[in-house]
Parts: C-alpha cells; sequence; structure tokens
C-alpha cells in the first residue's frame, strides 16, 4: 500500500513539474487591475508638469490617458525623478514610462519601446523680419546664439557660423530677438512651447533639419502582448485625431513626425 502511494506521489509530482503554469500576461494584469500605471516626473512643462491648481497634466499625460482609455483601463500615474524613471520599471513599480524617453540603441537592448508618438527635430531660429538666412548653409559667418558644447552649437560651427556662448534656450532666443545674435540652432519642440506661450515674439523658423530623434512608451522586456495594444492605441489615436487635438494644445503643430 505504501508503494502505491508511493508511486501515485511521484506521478502527480512529475505531472507537476511538466504543467506549464500560465502567469497573466503584461496586457491581462493590466486589464485585471483595472488601470495602466505610468511613470512619469511631473517635472518637465509641456509635457509632464502640474498646472496652477495642483492637477498633473501635459502632452504625455494626455497621450498617457489615451493609451489607457484604448486599453480599456483607468490611468495612474506614479511620479519620480528622472535619475531613477526607468529603472522604475525593473522595480515594478509601473508598467510604462511615458516622459519624453529617447529611442536609442543602448534603451533597446534592455527595453522594448512602442512606435515613436513624438519627434523632435533641429531648427534654426532667426527674427521674424530676417530674409537673409534661409538655410544652415546661410549660417555660414553669421553669429549663432548657442550654448557651446551641445549638439546644436556643433551643428552650428559646422555651417560656418561664429558661436555667441548662452546659457540655453531662452537666452539664445533673446539675443536673436534684440539682434545680438542672427540665429540659434535649438530644438523644434522648445520652439512650438515657446511660441505657443509667446505667439507675438518676433522670432520664425527658417529651416528644419530632416533627421529627427525620437520618443517612444518604454515597457519591459517580454511583453509582445501590451507592446501590440500600446501601438494600436497609438495607431488610434492618431486616425481619430485625438493626437492631432492634444499636439496643437501644447505645440500649435504636428510633433510626430
Amino acid at each position: 500500500m505504501k508503494l502505491v502511494k508511493s508511486i501515485i506521489a511521484l506521478g502527480l509530482l512529475q505531472f507537476a513539474v511538466m504543467t506549464p503554469t500560465f502567469a497573466q500576461s503584461g496586457l491581462d494584469a493590466i486589464k485585471s487591475a483595472g488601470a495602466l500605471r505610468i511613470g512619469t516626473e511631473g517635472t518637465y512643462a509641456p509635457f509632464t508638469f502640474h498646472d496652477d491648481t495642483g492637477a498633473l497634466v501635459g502632452f504625455d499625460v494626455e497621450i498617457g490617458q489615451e493609451i489607457a482609455k484604448r486599453l480599456g483601463v483607468k490611468a495612474e500615474f506614479v511620479e519620480g525623478k528622472w535619475d531613477g524613471l526607468i529603472a522604475g520599471i525593473d522595480a515594478k513599480r509601473y508598467d510604462a514610462v511615458i516622459n519624453q524617453v529617447g529611442i536609442n540603441p543602448e534603451r533597446q537592448a534592455k527595453y522594448d519601446f512602442s512606435e515613436p508618438y513624438i519627434a523632435s527635430k533641429a531648427v534654426l531660429v532667426v527674427r521674424g523680419d530676417n530674409t537673409d538666412i534661409t538655410s544652415f548653409a546661410d549660417l555660414a559667418g553669421k553669429k549663432s546664439a548657442q550654448t557651446l558644447t551641445s549638439n546644436f552649437g556643433k551643428l552650428a560651427t559646422e555651417s560656418g557660423a561664429e558661436l555667441v556662448g548662452t546659457d540655453g534656450f531662452d537666452q539664445s532666443i533673446a539675443l536673436v530677438i534684440d539682434g545680438r545674435a542672427d540665429a540659434t540652432i535649438n530644438d523644434s519642440l522648445s520652439f512650438y512651447d515657446f511660441k505657443k506661450q509667446k505667439p507675438d515674439a518676433n522670432v520664425k523658423i527658417a529651416a528644419t533639419q530632416d533627421a529627427a530623434d525620437h520618443s517612444g512608451v518604454l515597457i519591459a522586456k517580454g511583453n509582445p502582448e501590451l507592446l501590440a495594444a500600446i501601438n494600436d492605441a497609438l495607431v488610434s489615436i492618431k486616425a481619430d485625431g485625438t493626437y492631432a487635438t492634444i499636439s496643437q494644445k501644447y505645440f500649435g503643430a504636428d510633433v510626430s513626425k
């Protein structure tokens, strides 16, 4: 009798070992919880910040809310500092990071990204009444206001410009408006945000570089169903005009490509 019980017990153990464990996929777990947990800074306007009422708002916030809506759940934001934001995925503090995370090979080696949802390009900015500079090549011999160690400063130098050192975007734009610099090469998203806040500022884009840096929704590897669902949601957001509405609200322009 003991021998029979031992054989039965051994058989059950073997069955348990051989039978696969069906854990919930990332998407199933999110739907079961009823919430998509999103890691974000909350201090990076106009992408993710707090308005005068204290509410979390911004371009990335609304994109996250729309993705969650199309997954059939609510968006639950978890705020944290940039330095530890991506690491929060490893600690399972949230399901995704939506915080202008640039897509690059180093990050792609460890995490999965959605299709790009926003693009940033180098733009050549001049005074609104400037008709001499219409291309990057026209910077040769001109003064360009730049942070000296930035990629934009390098591009200005390669275009033959004389650099006028600044502390950042705001100072660069101010020098152009005041006529103390002929131009500045800067980030398209920063310029659109500036013009949205100050539409009467006497500056314009004279040229735009073709190459773009893209940001995507970052998630842990090994969640193909969740990745596909997020990509489908982004397609839907763009197809029904929701993306265009959000883009115009924060930038006054299409920032998808």
